[in-house]
C-alpha cells in the first residue's frame, strides 16, 4: 500500500472523480477527509466505503471559494484524523455559455471555485506544512480543456489551464520545503458532470472517435494516477501536468 499511514484531504469528494480518488487512496492505505459543498447521502456513502476498506474517514462540508471554510476544513481534519500529508484539489464546477453571452457573475462563479479555490486551499495547506516543518504533496485537478478547445467554455477552460501555471509556479517555491505539487488533467471520465455527453447518441460517438483508447475513462483511473503522484514512487516529480485522457489531446 503506497499511501499507508498518510492522511489526505480531497475536495469535491462526494461523487465523480473526487470519489474515485478517495476510494483508491483508501485502498492504498490512506485515511481520507471527504470534503464537499454539501454533506448528504453521497458523502455518507463515500465515508462508508472507505471505512469498509479498513481506513478512517470523515466528511467535512466546505465551500472552497471561502477561506474560512478551508481553514475550518484543515482544522477539522487535523483534530479528527491527525496531520494532513496530502491535498487533492478536485472541487470544480462547469457551465457552458457562448462567449458573447457570458456574464461577469458566470465568470466569477466558475473561476472562484476552479482557480481561486485551488490556490487558497494549496496556500493554506502549504503554510501549515511549513509552520510544522513537515513535507507534503498537492495534486491539483485540471481538465482536458487545458489542452482541448470546446465551445462555450471561455470561462471554464482558462480556469483549468491556469491551474497548470499555478502548479508550476507554486511547486518552484515550495520544493525547498519538501512540498511537491503536480496537476492531473482528466479527459472524458464517467461522472455526473459528463453524464449529458455519455447519454447523447449524437455527441458521444464524435468524442469517442477522438480518443485513442476508444472509450471514456473511469474515476478510479484518475485515482490511480493521483495515488502514484502522492506516493514516494513519485518523489522526484513536481511541477508537472499529466493528461489522463485516453490519448484525446494527442490524437
Amino acid at each position: 500500500m503506497r499511501l499507508k499511514g498518510k492522511i489526505a484531504v480531497i475536495t469535491g469528494a462526494g461523487q465523480g472523480i473526487g470519489r474515485g480518488v478517495a476510494e483508491i487512496f483508501a485502498e492504498e492505505g490512506a485515511d481520507v477527509v471527504v470534503s464537499d459543498l454539501k454533506l448528504d447521502s453521497r458523502t455518507d456513502e463515500v465515508v462508508s466505503t472507505i471505512t469498509k476498506l479498513g481506513r478512517r474517514a470523515i466528511a467535512v462540508q466546505a465551500d472552497v471559494s471561502k477561506r474560512a471554510d478551508l481553514d475550518r476544513l484543515f482544522d477539522t481534519a487535523s483534530e479528527k484524523l491527525g496531520p494532513v500529508n496530502i491535498l487533492v484539489n478536485n472541487a470544480g464546477i462547469e457551465t457552458i455559455v457562448p462567449f458573447t453571452e457570458l456574464t461577469d457573475q458566470q465568470w466569477e462563479d466558475v473561476t472562484n471555485v476552479n482557480l481561486k479555490g485551488e490556490w487558497m486551499a494549496a496556500q493554506i495547506f502549504c503554510k501549515r506544512l511549513i509552520a510544522e516543518g513537515r513535507p507534503g504533496c498537492i495534486i491539483n485537478i485540471g481538465s482536458i480543456q487545458a489542452g482541448k478547445v470546446l465551445p462555450g467554455r471561455t470561462h471554464y477552460a482558462p480556469s483549468k489551464l491556469a491551474i497548470e501555471a499555478l502548479t508550476r509556479n507554486a511547486s518552484a517555491e515550495m520544493g525547498a520545503h519538501g512540498i511537491r505539487i503536480n496537476c492531473i488533467h482528466p479527459g472524458l471520465i464517467e461522472t455526473p458532470m459528463t453524464d449529458w455527453v455519455l447519454k447523447s447518441p449524437d455527441i458521444l460517438p464524435q468524442v469517442i472517435a477522438q480518443i485513442s483508447l476508444g472509450r471514456p475513462g473511469k474515476p478510479f483511473e484518475v485515482g490511480r494516477a493521483a495515488a502514484f503522484l502522492a506516493s514516494d514512487d513519485a518523489g522526484y516529480i513536481t511541477g508537472q501536468a499529466i493528461y489522463v485522457d485516453g490519448g484525446w489531446v494527442g490524437k
